[in-house]
């Protein structure tokens, strides 16, 4: 059945590596099914759009059980179209009759949820250890399972970052939807990446300086010196050159001072005399 590279057709002979080998990798959904039973190819479309639209988080196996009536007793399968969720070998979940695409969908997602639960939670343990790279792994390997999470996704960006990998990092933030980008946490984070990649190629801070002396309205090299001085941990240094960023033009870079400035309030938190003094002077500019 060649619609769609997630969805396979079983036979005696693949059966083992199609569906119980795969299953240690991620969820595969079986669809027992027969052509002459019209249940089942009323279902079988919806199935077929699914796994389409979930692009490789679980996989879709059709057994014939015209063809593989033995296989499918030895499952339990008494009634068509039945659907077997396997997880590491074992059937883990059934579903019978041809059920709505909502509810087919419902259960998958179930099934997909737990599986970016289960990497999210490997995540957590691997960080927890001191195991980055394989963090960054399982969380990578979560947000894939469930790309419509936004909390998976960012919290893959922090591991990122905490790699030195900012480009990657960067590049996942814009990949976000953008009512996902608007949100506060999420214009903090794209906002510190930025500031630590332009930290990256900046030139010294001397060489700023100067340069600022010459032309107090030379914004990029206030921008590139907040940046290295956040990256030394400067931060007054730092928030002192953003807010003069605001006051000499709000709008530079789409707002880049007053989004770095909120991220190092966030990344300080609101208890710090340092932000509550920027802050006071941030509301002076805005008034």
């Amino acid at each position: 059945m060649d619609v769609s590279p997630y969805v396979f057709d079983a036979s005696a002979e693949n059966f083992r590596t199609l569906v119980l080998e795969n299953s240690d990798k991620g969820p595969v959904l079986v669809n027992y099914w027969s052509p002459r039973a019209g249940p089942c190819l009323m279902l079988m479309p919806r199935l077929i759009r699914l796994a389409t639209e979930f692009s490789g988080r679980f996989l879709l196996v059709m057994l014939n059980t015209d063809e593989l009536g033995q296989l499918a007793r030895e499952h339990g399968v008494v009634s068509l179209p039945t659907l077997k969720i396997f997880r590491r070998g074992q059937a883990v979940d059934t579903l019978h009759g041809a059920e709505s695409e909502t509810v087919l969908r419902e259960f998958i997602t179930r099934h997909v949820a737990r599986e970016a639960e289960a990497k999210y939670t490997a995540a957590i343990l691997a960080y927890q250890r001191g195991d980055l790279d394989q963090a960054v792994a399982q969380a990578a390997e979560a947000a894939l399972a469930e790309p419509d999470n936004p909390r998976l996704a960012l919290d893959l960006v922090k591991l990122l970052v905490l790699q030195r990998r900012y480009a990657q990092a960067d590049g996942l933030l814009k990949s976000l939807s953008a009512e996902t980008r608007g949100l506060p946490e999420v214009r903090h984070l794209s906002a510190h990446v930025n500031l630590i990649r332009s930290a990256q190629d900046a030139p010294p801070p001397e060489t700023l300086m100067k340069a600022i002396a010459a032309d107090p309205d030379d914004l990029e090299a206030r921008y590139r010196l907040s940046a290295i001085m956040l990256t030394q941990d400067e931060y007054e240094t730092a928030m002192m050159q953003l807010l003069e960023i605001i006051r000499r033009d709000s709008a530079f870079h789409h707002q880049a001072g007053r989004d770095g400035l909120l991220a190092i309030f966030a990344l300080l938190g609101e208890d710090d005399e340092r932000v509550h003094r920027c802050r006071a002077l941030l509301n002076k500019i805005a008034h």
